[in-house]
């Protein structure tokens, strides 16, 4: 799960564009939209692009999106069961 979460962090960063942002600076319980990293609803599809590329995982109803890009671990969380699942 922690190289999954880091390993997700710099993909976060690339696929958002976030020059400034480094993954250390991401904490892993850190809100992503909001008061945390600021993202927005442009930034919630790019973050549904990078789970179907990178990880081959889609989400199935788009209303647990806020739950599953609540944080790192989240996403990090729904990865591994939807993994899981597949077998």
């Amino acid at each position: 799960m922690e190289k999954l979460m880091a390993d997700l962090k710099v993909q976060i960063i690339q696929q958002l564009n976030l020059q400034e942002v480094k993954p250390e600076d991401i904490e892993n319980d850190q809100p992503l939209f909001k008061e945390g990293l600021g993202l927005d609803s442009i930034d919630a599809l790019e973050l549904i692009v990078l789970l179907q590329q990178h990880h081959n995982v889609r989400i199935a109803n788009p209303e647990d999106g806020p739950e599953i890009f609540y944080s790192v671990r989240t996403m990090a969380e729904y990865i591994t069961a939807e993994k899981s699942k597949q077998g």
